[in-house]
Parts: C-alpha cells; structure tokens; sequence
C-alpha cells in the first residue's frame, strides 16, 4: 500500500496517531479573506446591475439571487469544514461521478442563454454543472493521487487515468461551449501532478501534445478566433468584435486613484457587457479606482499565500493535494479574469471567484474554500520532517540488511544532541 492510502486507511479506522493532537482552528485570515471578496461581490453586483434590473422592475433583482447563492454556499462551506479531510476524501468519487452524471444532462434538460446551454434550472437558481466538476474534480485528483503516492512516476498509473478523466471532464465542457474552464482544469491538473511527483518530461509532453488541439479548437470556432484578432488590436475593432475588451480598458483607465464613487461609472449604463459577471472587475477598477483594484488584488493574495500555508501544513497526501488544487484553481481563475479585463489575455468567459455575479460559481467555490479550510483546520505533518526523523540514503544494489540498519543507527546517533 502506498504512502498515501496508508495514512487514509489509518485516519478511517480512528488511529490515535493519524488524528493529530487534537481539534484545530481553520485559518481565520484565510476565512476573513474569503468573507470580505463576498462582500465586495455583493456590492458591485449591485452597483453593476441596479440600472439594468430597475428597468425590469426590481434593482435589487440581481442582488437578492446573490445572496442566495451566497447563503447556499456559506452553507456548504461551513458542511466540508465539519465533515473534515477524511470524510471528503471518502466523498470524492462519488461526487466526481454525480458531477460528470450532470454535465451529461445537460444537452437533455439544460437551459440556453447567451448562444451556449450550460445551465440546469433548479428553481430560484440555475445549476452550471460545470463549476461543480471544477471542485469535483479538485478531490477525485486529490483522493487519486494519494492513493497512488508511490507509483505516481508512472505514466500508466500516475500521468494517464489523471490526464483522460480531466480530458473528459474538459470535452463535456466544451460541449457546452465553455473552453475556458477546461483551460483551467487542466492548469489545476499540471499544478497537482507536478506537486505529486509526476516526471516533468511526461508533463511537458502532455503539454506539447495539447497545444495543438487548443489551437484547432480556436481557429476553426469563428467565435474563438474573433476573440483572438480583437485581443491582438482592440482599438481597430472597438466598435465590433472588440466592443466588450475597449470599454473595459477604458472604464479601468477612468478609474484613476480613487475612482469615480459607488454607483457613478459607466458600466452600470450598458456601456460595457457582461460588467456584473466577467467584467466585474472593471467595475471595481471604475469606481474604487487603483486603490480599490490594489485591495481586491491583496485579498486574493491572501487567499493563496494561506492556501499554500494550508498545503504545506496538511496532515496527509489527500489534504495537500486537495489545499494545492484548491488554491491553484481560485488563484489560477482569478488571475485570468484580472488578465482578460486589463486586456493581458483574449476573453475567456470565466467569473472573478466569489466577487462576479453567478449563483452557481459562487456557491462551488465557497464549497470549494470549505474544503481549504477544512485543511487548514487538520494540521499535521505530510511535508514536515517530523521530530527525530533522519535521512538516510537507500541501500545500495547488494547492499545487506544489517549493514544499512547499521548506517540508519549512526545517522541517529549523529542528529542525538
């Protein structure tokens, strides 16, 4: 048994020693962090949308389906902390198997808008089963790859099964339009397979092999390929194909200092599409100014220097590699949307995480932080050399027992003070 599903196997059967010293706190800052990028969602959501829902008869239409799915995702954030590493690493199958069970649904009972069929109408909100497999997927790579700690070097155990269910996952989503998010699986793939010990060259060629299907998949989608043109010359195109990225810039470049006051940009007056959701960020940068983009920029540092605390201090493979692949997912979204809305990236279609409008990417990543926290809270020692540990080479080619038994008790005596 590996590594890995050796300290699973322990943590299931309530071994004292696998259980650590006792309950533990999750991150406060990492929680402050994440509860204030709500909360500044919830107020350009508004500011962005009263306008356009005032004429439709509520203003604060937009914002009441928010704080719905904030309540929702608040929810299950505080469910996954409860539940703890070892019960989610229990849940990860059969929530990656539930999530590819509804994207599979989706061309069957799914509801279209904006040209693309990506949502499941579940009364007051619209289920994206494509931002549950982002999370889903996070911990089936998490739980898999802990189990196969020890063989993970291997490019038909630990490179080939990660890169087809990630492939898969990734297809189901451009079914419905969305290679923005298959982008992203497959940076929070990278990111944990080279965490895990995968060989480079194998990663790297996985890569190269890649390169050229993504290209097919943007030159030969009229859509895709405009996107590319009006990012390489947006003023050319300002009045056409490259409309929604100009007044993005120019929104941001209005913004100044300080910005215009809450509720006094343009964005709100149609000017810019999609400026609650994809583009919310030139609404910040609009209206709170450089100061206010600086803030945001500092919460979501936050979020990833106390992920990578998480990652580092996880008590066991699972939790590492689940904190990791959560980090690199908020971190690695969030990081493209600020690019796409300061023209550094062509636009992609992905939400400002915890801060754009989107019931059901709010409430999969606040389940995802769940997750974060939930490790953040089971400190231990995966990463950590423990007390008393020793490194010791391994035995040579026909090198006896007794003679490494010997050289592993003099490089104790050594580290004896």
């Amino acid at each position: 048994m590996s590594h890995g599903a050796d300290q699973l196997a322990h943590r299931e059967r309530g071994d004292p020693a696998a259980a650590g010293a006792g309950p533990a706190r999750v991150d406060a800052l990492l929680l402050g962090a994440i509860l204030l990028l709500v909360a500044v969602g919830m107020v350009f959501v508004y500011s962005a949308s009263a306008v356009q829902a005032g004429r439709a008869g509520d203003e604060f239409h937009y914002l009441k389906r928010q704080l719905l799915a904030a309540g929702v995702g608040l929810g299950l954030m505080f469910l996954a902390v409860r539940l703890g590493t070892e019960r989610l690493a229990r849940l990860a199958y059969p929530l990656m198997g539930a999530a590819l069970l509804l994207l599979l649904l989706v061309p069957l009972v799914g509801k279209t808008a904006g040209g693309a069929q990506r949502w499941i109408p579940l009364g007051p909100l619209n289920l994206q089963p494509a931002e549950v497999a982002k999370v889903a997927l996070v911990l089936y790579l998490a739980r898999s790859l802990a189990h196969k700690q020890d063989k993970v070097r291997l490019f038909s155990i630990g490179l080939l099964p990660h890169v087809l269910v990630t492939a898969l996952v990734a297809g189901l989503c451009l079914w419905q339009k969305d290679l923005g998010t298959g982008f992203v699986l497959f940076l929070v793939l990278l990111a944990m397979l080279f965490a895990a010990g995968a060989r480079v060259v194998y990663l790297l060629s996985a890569l190269a092999a890649a390169l050229p299907v993504a290209y097919h998949l943007i030159r030969h989608t009229e859509y895709r390929w405009q996107r590319i043109i009006a990012f390489l010359e947006p003023a050319r195109f300002k009045d056409t194909i490259g409309f929604q990225l100009w007044e993005s810039l120019v929104l941001t470049s209005k913004g100044g200092w300080l910005g215009q006051g809450l509720g006094q940009g343009r964005a709100r007056l149609y000017y810019l599409p999609a400026a609650s959701t994809d583009f919310i960020a030139a609404v910040i940068a609009e209206e709170a100014g450089l100061l206010g983009v600086a803030l945001l920029i500092g919460l979501f540092a936050i979020v990833v220097w106390r992920g990578l605390r998480a990652t580092i201090r996880a008590r066991d493979a699972f939790g590492c590699y689940a904190a990791l692949g959560m980090t690199t997912l908020i971190g690695g979204q969030a990081l493209v949307n600020l690019a796409v809305v300061l023209g550094m990236l062509p636009t992609k279609g992905l939400t400002l995480p915890f801060v754009s409008y989107g019931g059901s990417s709010l409430l999969t990543l606040l389940a995802g932080a769940g997750v974060l926290l939930a490790v953040s809270a089971d400190r231990g020692g995966f990463l950590v050399r423990a007390p008393g540990a020793v490194r010791v080479r391994r035995p040579g080619p026909g090198e006896r027992p007794a003679a490494a038994t010997a050289r592993l008790r003099a490089a104790r005596a050594e580290e004896t003070p």
